[in-house]
């Protein structure tokens, strides 16, 4: 059951001062038609007092059941037989409890009419007010149900990509492991604690942004392993400064992208290739440029998985909501991948 306006202690409040008001009202009323003092008191508070019970009942009674459509003749109806029972019953206990002159049953008589439409209206407002403040109210609730299944789905697929990512670079990083054991023992081995060390910080991961000085600290690690099966041909320049250092990024965001670099920068060339990655801040945004070479005659764009850029792409998308924020383009057999990441402060 959803809850009633009169849940609200200010509602509460201040539909006691309007019964109040109407109290005041009806009483001076009746006392200027010169009705006795205290039939006018007796009158004017029975009469309110069950007015403002019909009106909690009917606001209660709509927490169970609202009309749909063009069902709300309904609603009229019920006003128009409260505001009817509001009537008989005031002029059957006036009559019947209170010692009543036959001038003051005439005037009780003749504003019978006047009760019935003035409790009708009156009923009429609160029923108006009790329908809008339920369908606020379920509105707000499917619209925070909508949310957190929002936020559950997310959630749900950031963690995948996550969980996608780290066997993606491990099964590279097990081959290349595998393949300098026999020639390689000593490096094999190198690359194998190294790879240890990398997945340790990796296992401490979540999606709760990290500075940039702790990503970049994170991502020599993986460039340690890459340069153990790479030797002297890889060459990773990085150029930042104080300010963006201490920026925030989603954690394992910049590996990926580096990790396509390297595949698409060495793998079709033997010799020697520089990975530029280059940071700076232009407000709002943190801005991450990764280039390496590329020659559109020995590249090979459609192989592998695409699920690096892809699933980078798709993560800032679910972080931030904007497809915008992970760009690529060619410049003088440069492949440059740009990565915006807006800061909140």
């Amino acid at each position: 059951m959803a809850a009633s306006p009169f849940s609200s202690s200010k509602f509460k409040w201040t539909f006691l001062c309007i019964m109040l008001v109407f109290a005041g009202l009806h009483f001076y009323t009746l006392y200027s038609l010169n009705t006795s003092f205290a039939l006018a008191l007796k009158d004017s508070v029975l009469s309110n007092l069950i007015l403002g019970l019909l009106c909690w009942l009917i606001s209660n009674n709509l927490s169970y059941y609202r009309p749909k459509g063009n069902k709300y003749i309904y609603v009229v109806i019920w006003c128009l037989i409260l505001s009817a029972l509001y009537v008989a019953i005031i002029r059957y206990v006036i009559i019947s409890s209170f010692k009543v002159g036959f001038l003051d049953e005439k005037i009780l008589n003749f504003s019978l009419p006047i009760r019935y439409a003035f409790c009708f209206l009156l009923i009429g407002c609160m029923t108006a007010i009790s329908i809008l403040f339920y369908n606020q109210q379920e509105k707000q609730e499917l619209e925070q149900r909508k949310n957190e299944a929002e936020k559950l789905t997310k959630e749900a697929e950031l963690s995948s990509l996550r969980e996608k990512l780290q066997p993606h670079f491990l099964f590279n990083s097990l081959n290349s492991i595998s393949a300098l054991t026999l020639s390689k023992p000593t490096e094999a081995r190198k690359m194998t604690q190294q790879l240890s060390d990398f997945l340790r910080g990796t296992l401490r991961q979540d999606d709760a942004l990290t500075s940039l000085k702790s990503e970049l600290a994170h991502l020599e690690l993986y460039l340690e392993i890459e340069k153990v099966r790479f030797g002297n041909r890889l060459n990773t320049i990085i150029k930042t400064d104080e300010e963006s250092l201490r920026k925030f990024i989603p954690p394992m965001l910049l590996q990926p992208v580096v990790e396509n670099a390297i595949k698409f920068g060495l793998y079709d060339t033997l010799e020697a290739v520089n990975i530029n990655i280059q940071t700076k801040f232009k407000q709002p945004n943190l801005e991450i440029s990764i280039s390496n070479p590329f020659d559109a005659q020995t590249a090979h764009p459609n192989k592998g998985t695409g699920f690096g850029l892809n699933s980078i792409k798709r993560r800032l998308a679910l972080l931030f909501s904007r497809n915008d924020l992970l760009k690529t383009s060619i410049t003088e057999n440069q492949f440059i991948t740009t990565i915006l990441i807006p800061q909140t402060s």
